[in-house]
């Protein structure tokens, strides 16, 4: 495919300041609590909505763009929450970029980064709204800006996690005969390992016949002992994927049933950071790694992540966490860019929610999501919807 811009970058780069006019006038953040359409059930928590920090980042010539952080009832997931973000971003993230140029990406992180340690998700939201509002600015695509994209849409997986294995059945044949996804992944861990399979069995035989994967996410709800028990069932029942099934920081445990498994283990919550990937890639507990910026921090350190993870031998998938379309839009730009991601994507937080934050640019369609295409992340905000789910106070 032909990447739409070069020509254009070029000429923005080409005897003229390329800065002018493009300084940070102002970021503005708000915490918003989105309903989705289910339950959404974890080992360690159940949501029936998903709330953001939704951030404004204006610049000096009146360009907008906008990023998001996403969390799962408080937290839990990781150590951030919403709350949390939104006075890191106000307090700490906004100040430290005061008057400087959004086209300064490496820069602006660094500043970030010093700022405040950690806070990777409230970091990645200000990044992913430079990007955008930089791509308002230049007129040009994000992908453009992070190397050129290489594909327009990318295999999309979809999320069973409301517990009832009826109803779960009944959305996966509806997702698969409208063709927008044949992948599915199956959350576990917040059952008896007992129920769990046997609700896993369930599913898995309801879609025999259909041209269907199985992934299972365990969320950390398991132990080693439980895992090399169950890892036969899950092989027998065809499971192309598990994920996280030890809580993070067990690497010698996780290596121990990664040895033992004929499945691929995908590391997800045990690594944040290039040291943390290196060592769970070195130490053979993963050979799938799941890329989220609420965990690398922004756009370029998510395709750093992905090079680290790829030179341990690991292969690549896209993760999500639960992300509304503004969210979703900011990791399709990045992954549209990547040579290699192996096992696609899970971006379906826009189709779970009630009412998307967008004017709907994310497309679904034969089993694929469709990357958004137009200038900054390609997708426009929904002012009027996010006012009416805006936290007040």
């Amino acid at each position: 495919m032909t990447t739409p811009g070069v020509a254009k970058l070029a000429d923005h780069f080409q005897g003229a300041d390329a800065h002018a006019g493009r300084q940070i006038a102002k970021i503005e953040t708000m915490i918003v609590d989105c309903p989705t359409t289910r339950r959404h059930k974890l080992s360690n928590t159940e949501i029936n909505f998903q709330s953001y920090v939704i951030v404004r980042a204006e610049l000096a010539d009146g360009s907008v763009g906008w990023g998001e952080a996403s969390t799962l009832g408080g937290p839990r997931w990781a150590e951030e929450s919403v709350e949390a973000m939104k006075a890191n971003i106000d307090t700490y993230l906004a100040p430290a970029l005061a008057d400087a140029n959004a086209l300064d990406f490496e820069l602006n992180a660094a500043k970030m980064a010093k700022a405040a340690s950690r806070n990777n998700a409230a970091r990645a939201a200000v990044d992913a709204a430079l990007y955008d509002a930089a791509g308002h600015s230049l007129d040009l695509p994000v992908a453009v800006l992070m190397g050129g994209a290489v594909r327009d849409k990318i295999e999309v997986i979809w999320a069973l996690a409301s517990g009832d294995a009826d109803q779960e059945i009944e959305e996966a044949n509806r997702k698969f005969d409208a063709r927008e996804h044949r992948r599915f992944k199956i959350k576990l861990g917040f059952n008896t390992p007992d129920q769990d399979m046997i609700r896993l069995r369930k599913i898995v035989s309801a879609l025999e016949g259909k041209a269907t994967e199985i992934i299972v996410d365990v969320n950390q709800g398991w132990t080693e002992a439980v895992a090399i028990r169950y890892l036969p069932q899950l092989a027998e029942m065809g499971v192309s994927l598990i994920e996280q099934p030890l809580r993070p920081g067990l690497i010698a445990a996780t290596a121990r049933v990664a040895a033992r498994a004929a499945i691929p283990i995908m590391v997800d919550e045990a690594a944040f950071t290039g040291p943390d990937i290196i060592a769970n890639g070195i130490s053979a507990a993963g050979s799938v790694y799941s890329l989220k910026l609420v965990k690398s921090g922004g756009l370029n350190e998510i395709k750093r992540a992905a090079g680290i993870a790829q030179a341990c031998g690991m292969e690549l998938y896209g993760g999500c966490l639960i992300e509304s379309g503004i969210g979703a839009a900011a990791h399709l730009a990045v992954f549209s860019t990547l040579p290699r991601l192996e096992w696609g994507c899970e971006h379906f937080g826009p189709k779970i929610l009630k009412t998307d934050l967008t004017g709907g640019e994310i497309r679904f369609a034969d089993f694929h999501v469709h990357c958004p295409t137009g200038p900054g992340l390609g997708v426009t905000v929904n002012e009027d919807v996010l006012a009416s789910v805006a936290r007040k106070g």
